[in-house]
């Protein structure tokens, strides 16, 4: 009898603390339910950092004393600070929204004026029609791009890919933006007006993790080739000079500093233009320790790092200008502004063909250029080929339009596709050297369209419209570069030098007008019925 009764109560206190275990897993449950909201909020924090790619323990996450920017160096090598709020790192989640869904800055009106720009009939005059032999790359329709889960990133036909494909996908849908951005190239157009991969184009350079930093080879200044986890590159100029900054007018061009804000903007008034002849450019900020020091393989590179009286970490490579302790580049603590431009494809892939500017400076403390003394000298450039026929010559014009509006006196050569011969755009490439200057213009950027009087009907139409109050440049270009993660990426100075400089290139075509016996010499119609 009484083994039976403490059988009895052992399987009671059993039963009762399964019961006991059962209430408390529904309590719980109910408390989940009832608050939502509290757990959506901690998800979408973590998101948020996710999304701005910033590692556990970097110095983003450390407060907003650690958010100031580099101290940078000006001409004298004396130092003047340019500090940054956490407005910085708090704005990218937003633009990054906006890039990758391709909205732009409405502003008070409710209304985009690039928007209305791009509605344009200016901005949709149809290129040719692209055949096979107009695309810079034939793409193989069979051929994917996938990552191996070994680790080892590699290209992977179809008959090797252990993926299907999506119903209605197709293997260019395997490809990454970079590699899609390339495979867009063709003989008109560095890619199209209405590109829908540009948005998500931008914000891969601004925030794809980096796993390799090497030194790029050649050039005057410091410049990095920045590697990503798909294989995309882009190429990173640092940030030397503050926004405000002027090139002394003491200076000569040829020992001006690069500036990063200066590629950035030249992209996006490229586009303005619609020329379309510059590869996209972000602004990013970098880490100087993880995504440089720590991962370069690049042994001349690393051995220039160093820490600053300061205590933030600086380097300063090897290479022609401005490679010393005297002009380190250094982060605050280790955080630093730059361009990041996506590269073109490898010139063994796609061979470029390097042509000198007839109208290039001397590079000469004292001597003059051959343009700078003869005033018939664009009649001896237009005997000359390739400028004796075809577009070349209101091409190279254009190049001196975008130019002038920044201030780029750097304009030594330009570059084509080797597969297009002479019959395709010229490659705006290398502007670090324009928005140096706001206070004062340089109009012997201007010679080639002041000596020759030809420029195509197009660009003309299109500058009037930019000249008119709907449609200013200085606004545009300032709506364009709000999107950016360094924004404000021009000082509001370089804005309103841009609208002055517009009035002068417009002045000069309308000298030209006034004399010429033939105004359709001067007004180039490169579009017929078409507008």
């Amino acid at each position: 009898m009484r083994r039976r009764l403490h059988t009895f109560f052992q399987r009671k206190c059993k039963v009762s603390l399964l019961f006991l275990l059962f209430l408390a897993l529904l309590v719980h449950l109910v408390m989940d339910l009832a608050l939502p909201a509290t757990c959506g909020s901690c998800g979408c924090d973590m998101k948020a950092v996710k999304a701005l790619s910033v590692p556990s323990g970097s110095p983003v996450l450390a407060g907003p004393k650690k958010l100031s920017l580099r101290i940078l160096q000006d001409f004298s090598g004396s130092n003047s600070s340019l500090e940054r709020s956490s407005q910085l790192q708090g704005r990218a989640g937003e633009l990054g929204r906006q890039r990758r869904h391709g909205e732009g800055n409405t502003g008070r009106t409710g209304r985009s004026k690039l928007e209305a720009l791009f509605e344009h009939p200016l901005y949709n005059i149809p290129i040719p029609a692209v055949t096979e032999k107009d695309k810079l790359f034939v793409v193989n329709p069979m051929e994917k791009f996938s990552l191996r889960s070994s680790g080892s990133d590699e290209w992977v036909s179809s008959s090797k890919a252990e993926m299907l494909l999506p119903t209605g996908k197709t293997a260019y849908d395997t490809y990454p933006t970079w590699l899609k951005f390339h495979v867009g190239i063709n003989r008109y157009e560095l890619y199209p007006r209405r590109d829908p991969l540009m948005p998500t184009l931008l914000w891969d350079l601004a925030t794809q993790r980096i796993i390799s930093s090497v030194q790029k080879t050649g050039g005057t200044q410091l410049k990095l080739i920045m590697t990503f986890p798909n294989y995309g590159q882009a190429l990173f100029k640092p940030m030397k000079q503050t926004r405000d900054q002027e090139t002394p007018i003491d200076f000569f061009y040829f020992s001006d500093f690069e500036r990063h804000n200066a590629e950035i903007a030249a992209f996006h008034l490229d586009r303005i233009l619609d020329f379309r002849r510059i590869p996209p450019v972000s602004g990013r900020l970098v880490n100087i320790t993880k995504e440089i020091r720590d991962i370069t393989t690049d042994k001349k590179l690393a051995k220039t790092f160093f820490i600053s009286p300061a205590g933030n970490i600086c380097f300063y490579g090897e290479c022609s200008y401005y490679c010393s302790t005297e002009h380190a580049l250094c982060g605050k603590p280790d955080l630093l502004e730059g361009s990041m431009a996506a590269l073109l494809p490898d010139k063994t892939l796609a061979k470029r063909r390097s042509w000198c500017s007839p109208w290039r400076c001397s590079y000469h403390k004292s001597k003059k250029a051959e343009w700078e003394l003869n005033p018939n000298y664009c009649a001896q450039v237009r005997k000359t080929p390739p400028y004796d026929r075809g577009h070349r010559l209101l091409d190279l014009i254009d190049m001196t339009v975008l130019d002038f509006l920044m201030g780029n006196m750097d304009r030594h050569h330009y570059e084509t596709f080797e597969k297009f011969g002479n019959d395709t755009f010229l490659l705006h490439l290398d502007n670090g050297r324009g928005f140096g200057t706001h206070s004062r213009d340089e109009l012997s950027i201007l010679a080639p369209l002041r000596q020759c009087c030809s420029i195509k009907k197009s660009t003309y139409l299109r500058l009037q419209l930019l000249a008119t109050p709907s449609y200013r440049l200085s606004d545009l270009l300032r709506e364009a570069l709000a999107t950016d993660p360094l924004a404000p990426v021009l000082a509001e100075s370089h804005l309103r030098a841009l609208d002055r400089r517009l009035g002068k290139v417009l002045a000069a075509v309308g000298r030209c007008l006034a004399g010429a016996a033939h105004p359709d010499k001067v007004l180039v119609d490169d579009v017929g019925s078409r507008v």
